[in-house]
């Protein structure tokens, strides 16, 4: 294996493990403290769902599955293209709060860099 080859492994498998606790740690704190997260959800979704909690829960799954498929490293095209657009979504509907999910958007450039790396091997 070539010098730049291993280079470009440990790039991608770096990308891997911040987009993947980027989302791991977000489903765990807002299991851990649900008030402090279910305000990112816009209010159309919120009152589609049963119950905050449920919705809250339901995403918080949808980010752990996202987060090890990543963290996995096993065709990651798929999960990589739905954190980014899970990631476009939570920037344009709290654009009001800029200064935390300014963060977003440099995680779902993270996303996007591993779609594009993996759209050939998909």
């Amino acid at each position: 294996m070539g010098e730049e080859n291993k280079i470009e492994k440990m790039v991608l498998l770096l990308l891997r493990i911040g987009l993947s606790f980027a989302f791991l740690y977000a489903a765990l704190a807002a299991y851990i403290t649900p008030t402090s997260w279910i305000g990112y959800f816009p209010q159309f979704m919120r009152s589609l769902a049963p119950s905050d909690t449920l919705l809250l829960n339901s995403f918080g799954i949808f980010e752990v599955a996202i987060g090890l498929w990543i963290l996995s490293g096993k065709r990651i095209f798929i999960p990589s293209v739905a954190g980014a657009l899970a990631l476009a979504g939570i920037v344009i509907f709290n654009t009001s709060q800029m200064a935390v999910v300014f963060r977003d958007i440099s995680i779902m450039f993270m996303a996007i860099a591993l779609t594009a790396a993996h759209y050939r091997t998909s």
